[in-house]
């Protein structure tokens, strides 16, 4: 007899695409019977941009209300390859502090923006070497960074996510995969992307786009091949964080925004999603 594969994942989501208000952003992921947030924005600004009383009030307020945090949603990586790495550096360590103090056992990060028209592969050993500077910088620590695939960065396409893996080969760095990304630069998720990344995926972002367009949709809603992901990470028996990531009002390059109604939504597909591939969540 097989025994049945059992998979049960946690929820969370980029809490700031709910409402800038700390208050508002729990209340609704209580509603939906979430208890954990990817943190990256807060009082209308980024994480990063929060001073240390900023920090304190929140921390203090997740503990109040029994909330955990899965990861700090950082920009680390959205710059300019060509930039002042060694400053982007500091501000590195300053996310893993943050990363400390709120419990997060990931950081989101990227792979530097590569400059409009140029060949990502000329910026090839910049990339490795930073990233490998990351993932030496928190081996002292208890967190996992996590690279996102996201449009114009290095690691953008499925092949150019594995190179860095690979090629850094370090177990605090693994990926964030995200359909909506990969459809977005013309990759599709599961039949590409999945077979070569899935024996590095730590995390996973929910967000569905169309190949046509590139328009944002709930999960399973568009060209993502969720059905297919879902099932295979329930073969694999993957019990780890599906965070929420809607961009269902409006995306842009450090942010993006749904509302509390349309988060509500996209909670409705993922949970929808889950039951019909008899994932447990919580």
């Amino acid at each position: 007899m097989t025994g049945r594969v059992v998979c049960m994942v946690t929820l969370t989501g980029f809490a700031d695409e709910i409402a800038p208000d700390l208050t508002v952003q729990l209340d609704t992921l209580e509603e939906e019977g979430i208890s954990h947030l990817e943190l990256r924005g807060i009082w209308g600004k980024n994480v990063m941009q929060l001073d240390e009383g900023e920090l304190e009030r929140a921390r203090a307020e997740l503990v109040r209300r029994g909330f955990g945090v899965s990861a700090i949603g950082s920009p680390i990586g959205k710059v300019d390859v060509t930039g002042d790495l060694d400053a982007h550096m500091r501000e590195f360590l300053r996310a893993l502090e943050i990363a400390e103090r709120f419990g997060a056992p990931y950081l989101r990060l990227f792979s530097f923006y590569i400059p409009d028209g140029h060949d990502p592969a000329q910026y090839r050993d910049t990339v490795l070497h930073r990233m490998s500077e990351f993932a030496r910088a928190a081996e002292a620590t208890g967190i996992t960074l996590v690279h996102e695939n996201e449009r114009r960065i290095y690691g953008d396409t499925d092949d150019r996510c594995l190179d860095i893996l690979t090629s850094v080969n370090h177990p605090k760095l693994r990926s964030a995969f995200d359909p909506a990304n990969f459809i977005q630069c013309g990759v599709k998720p599961f039949s590409n992307a999945w077979p070569k990344l899935a024996a590095t995926v730590e995390y996973v972002h929910v967000k569905d786009a169309h190949h046509s367009d590139g328009r944002v949709v709930p999960a399973g809603q568009g060209d993502g091949d969720w059905p297919a992901l879902l099932g295979a990470l329930k073969e694999r028996g993957y019990g780890g964080f599906m965070s929420l990531e809607p961009h269902l009002a409006a995306g842009g390059d450090f942010s993006g925004f749904s509302g509390p109604r349309l988060f509500k939504t996209a909670a409705s597909a993922l949970k929808s999603l889950l039951a019909q591939a008899d994932i447990a969540w919580n």
